[in-house]
């Protein structure tokens, strides 16, 4: 009997034998692992690079570029609130005094908006590749709160019946210090770009060189102005110095003319000659390798250069296009990730999640204006649907309600009908 089986109605309780338990993962004993499969997916976080940098989210972070992609990203996507909707045979309504409805749209936990909530949701899916919560249930079962836990923390396993497939379990620690093995409704996993459709790849680990190689470089850079924009000295004498000179010498040397006071006027005995080791930072490309390693790290986070202000192939033509390429076919993925993911946690039959990027496509004024008006004569909106896209009130009265349509215009081989306040509208005589 398969594990979902178990819990049907009928099912005979002398059947617990046959169910497979899986044991709560104690903290006091970390050995005791169910199985190997436990592991999967887990790396330690971090790890040096070929640069010989290390690289982990805080280093990661440190690159200006890492920093304005993440929060352009997550920024924007939190933009566009997440809403309950249940299928009508006229439509759809959207479910506002919902449970669910309300966790996602309104109150997600005591302390947390919305925004804040899918700000920290899609941060931890670009750094970490997974976004893991536990859920606080009322005594009905409805979500009441939703409680995010650290990527590192979780662990996924799973379990296999031939009878029902696949089951995942979650091994977590929780902020109160506790630790055990949750069912799959307790905690809210949304994983990001997976190859085994079990966690998340993680974008620090897996661009680790690319990202190591541009920390490097700042590093470098930092270094040469540390030392006062000068390169490396060498100092010489026709006379025999000894280890212990050496070694002096080179502290006194650092000492004394390296960081800011790198500009001071050296003295030198013993007939010491100070010669510098210069290096042509444009014939090294330095700053040609800067500016590419800005469009390596949007290749890696998602977003199109000109967003974390790299305008050096952008023009006025094509960063409209862009912008609009942003929404569809960067954020687009993450919109449907998320919404996935919260219909099949959360919602019930005929029940759905769905974001609302009006906010995101809307053009410039003359433009909105040239749409509204062409949706408005041809009768797919009325005057108080519009308005409220421009966060105005309605107008009271049939004013506000009325649907239009062209005088002109009617059903093909009907006459036209009479016009409310007499008169024909069109040609009574069209056929």
């Amino acid at each position: 009997m398969g594990l979902l089986g178990f819990l049907r109605p009928g099912a005979s309780a002398r059947a617990t034998d046959a169910v497979r338990v899986e044991p709560p993962v104690v903290a006091a004993e970390p050995a005791k692992v169910n199985s190997e499969s436990q592991w999967r997916g887990f790396t330690p976080i971090g790890g040096v690079s070929k640069s010989g940098v290390r690289v982990n989210e805080a280093t990661a972070l440190s690159l200006p570029a890492t920093l304005q992609a993440l929060r352009i990203i997550s920024g924007v996507f939190a933009m566009a609130p997440l809403h309950l909707y249940r299928k009508t045979e006229g439509g759809r309504d959207r479910m506002d005094d919902h449970p669910a409805g309300v966790l996602l749209a309104q109150r997600p936990n005591s302390f947390q908006s919305p925004f804040d909530l899918w700000e920290m949701v899609m941060s931890d899916l670009l750094m970490a590749g997974n976004f893991y919560a536990y859920v606080s249930r009322s005594f009905r079962g409805d979500p009441i709160a939703l409680t995010r836990l650290k990527p590192g923390s979780v662990i996924v396993a799973e379990y296999f019946d031939r009878a029902e497939g696949q089951v995942l379990f979650y091994d977590a620690s929780l902020p109160d210090g506790s630790r055990e093995r949750f069912a799959a409704r307790d905690i809210w996993h949304i994983r990001g770009m997976s190859r085994d459709g079990l966690v998340g790849l993680n974008p620090v680990q897996f661009a680790r060189d690319a990202l190591g190689g541009a920390i490097a470089t700042g590093d470098h850079a930092n270094r040469f102005w540390q030392k006062g924009g000068r390169p490396s000295t060498v100092l010489t004498t026709e006379q025999k110095v000894g280890p212990d000179d050496k070694k002096r010498i080179r502290q006194d040397w650092t000492s004394l003319y390296s960081g800011s006071d790198g500009d001071a006027v050296a003295v030198l005995d013993q007939d010491l000659k100070a010669a510098f080791l210069s290096h042509n930072l444009k014939d090294d490309q330095f700053i040609e390798t800067r500016q590419f390693q800005v469009v390596d790290l949007a290749r890696i986070w998602g977003v199109p250069p000109h967003l974390i202000f790299d305008l050096s192939k952008a023009t006025f033509s094509n960063i409209e296009q862009q912008s609009l390429e942003f929404v569809t076919y960067h954020l687009g993925p993450h919109f449907a990730r998320v919404a996935g993911a919260a219909t099949r946690q959360f919602g019930g039959a005929g029940l759905y999640f769905e974001h609302i990027t009006d906010a995101l496509v809307r053009g410039d004024l003359k433009s909105r204006m040239e749409a509204y008006w062409l949706q408005r004569q041809m009768g797919l909106a009325n005057a108080n649907e519009l308005r409220s896209r421009e966060n105005l009130n309605n107008i009271s009265g049939d004013a506000g309600s009325e649907y239009w349509r062209p005088s002109n215009m009617g059903l093909a081989g009907q006459p036209v009908s009479a016009a409310p306040g007499g008169g024909n509208q069109g040609n009574s005589n069209a056929q």
